[in-house]
């Protein structure tokens, strides 16, 4: 039995993990926090439960080839049925309301004046409806449980497929642009950050509008707890609190991990922390090859801030997710916001106590190096007050019933993402514009040393972290010439 490190219990690392597990691995993963999740995680704050990871479950639907990976990691059981909501979004803008619906036809309402770019944009979400990331095996790999991509799924990915090139070289926000209603406008930017290319919208849309893209009761911790119970119970371990210090190989021959206790031997080593990261932390001397040169040179980051309250009032009267317009704009981590996207969990009774909600939202947009000053120059944390009370201020304008009920605050910028999860610049994923190349890290090196999760392959969230997990698991098993079993 060959034993395999794999460093990060996110997403990505516990799928290779538990594949690998299943595969005939002796595997153990190292995590640095205390819970498996990674950057899809959840906290706990007096009573109060802050969902700072999924917000949509792509592959929730069944049938679809991405749900098989949820199915056979453990990330969707019993435990954890899938909520699809509808509406997806509702904007708010001085006592108007709009909703975004599954069903895109009834935008035609709020937008007579759009009504043929409405159409054209449903023709575009329909061709997307057909189109999935081939879940597929890789060639010269022994598979107890092979998949295969069909000619009759290719044939209907045709017309999605010939449309990523232009949707790539263009942004959300020019297609967006194409609609006169300005309501319309704002509440179709609420779906995705207007500045990536308008594929990332209209994929997006498409998995609502399909019937896809639900949330999972207990969203990011019990799915990621559901997923490392599964490893543990194929026999994998996971070491929690404890980072690997390095990589340690002689020439191209892995030997093993060093955490801070000893040196974990292992004849291979999968990363699955930020790739960014671990080419300049985990090696000595540092990464030097072209990829990685070429990441440190041209990558760049998609950063947020997260802003989290518990307020002492129900507002299961409000919609569940609102974008909401602002009067004059919100001012942190040096950039300023017209419109919040605010996620209401008041319908979700493990998330606060009794009459009581948790309210989040996520403000997009590069601040590290704001917050990396505030930090060298002592502001760092009554800067962050400052944004929160800014907040508070902004939302209770829109929404007058959490008024002097917030007893809980809680605030993440991109450096609480860089110290709990080691993410480059804190971010989340590579950013993704118009006609901009993901440079990526290679999901093998060499015999013994793989790479997965997010800055392996384009785009970004849960899709790619399911998708790499599972196809680096591979990359190994063939490497050792091992059967890979996916369940």
């Amino acid at each position: 039995m060959k034993t395999l490190t794999i460093i990060g219990a996110g997403i990505s690392g516990l799928i290779c993990g538990i594949y690998a597990q299943r595969s005939g691995f002796r595997t153990t993963i190292l995590e640095k926090a205390g819970n498996p999740g990674g950057v899809s995680t959840s906290w706990k704050r007096k009573g109060y439960t802050f969902e700072g990871g999924i917000h949509w479950l792509i592959g929730a639907k069944t049938g679809v080839p991405l749900n098989d990976i949820w199915t056979e990691t453990g990330a969707l059981q019993a435990n954890n049925p899938v909520f699809f909501k509808d509406p997806v979004y509702t904007l708010l803008d001085s006592g108007l309301q709009l909703d975004l619906r599954r069903d895109l036809s009834t935008l035609k309402q709020y937008a007579p004046e759009d009504r043929i770019p409405l159409a054209l944009m449903r023709f575009h979400v329909w061709c997307f409806s057909f189109f999935h990331s081939p879940v597929q095996d890789i060639s010269d790999l022994k598979v107890r449980h092979p998949r295969k991509f069909s000619l009759t799924e290719f044939i209907k990915m045709g017309p999605a497929v010939l449309l990523t090139p232009w949707l790539m070289s263009f942004s959300a926000r020019t297609y967006i642009r194409r609609f006169r209603n300005p309501h319309l406008r704002h509440l179709l930017e609420s779906v995705v950050d207007p500045d990536i290319n308008a594929l990332s919208l209209i994929y997006t849309l498409s998995s609502f509008s399909s019937g896809d893209s639900g949330y999972p009761e207990g969203g990011s911790l019990r799915m990621a707890q559901n997923m490392a119970d599964t490893f543990t119970k194929l026999g994998g371990q996971i070491l929690y609190r404890t980072p690997a210090l390095e990589v340690v190989r002689e020439g191209d021959t892995i030997k093993g991990v060093h955490t801070a206790q000893d040196l974990l031997e292992s004849d291979a080593v999968v990363i699955s922390m930020d790739a960014r990261t671990a080419i300049d932390k985990l090696f000595t001397p540092a990464l030097q090859a072209p990829w990685a040169s070429r990441m440190r040179r041209k990558l760049r980051t998609a950063q947020c801030m997260f802003i989290a309250l518990g307020v002492h009032a129900d507002l299961s009267a409000r919609p569940r997710c609102m974008q909401i317009m602002l009067n004059e704009p919100l001012h942190a981590g040096g950039l300023s916001f017209n419109a919040l996207t605010v996620n209401n969990y008041s319908r979700d009774p493990e998330y606060a106590p009794e009459g009581c909600t948790a309210v989040t939202c996520i403000l997009s947009g590069p601040s590290y190096k704001y917050w990396k000053q505030a930090r060298e120059d002592g502001k760092y944390a009554a800067l962050k007050q400052e944004a929160i009370a800014d907040f508070i201020s902004a939302l209770s304008t829109a929404l007058p019933e959490i008024k002097d009920k917030v007893e809980v605050t809680d605030m993440a910028t991109p450096l609480t993402y860089e110290r709990y999860c080691d993410t480059f610049e804190g971010s989340y994923m590579s950013e993704w514009k118009p006609c901009h190349f993901c440079y990526n890290a290679p999901l093998r090196v060499s015999h013994g040393l793989y790479f997965t999760g997010q800055r392996t392959a384009f785009s970004g969230g849960l899709p790619v972290a399911a998708e790499t997990g599972r196809r680096c698991a591979q990359v190994v098993c063939r490497d050792f010439g091992a059967e890979f079993v996916s369940r």
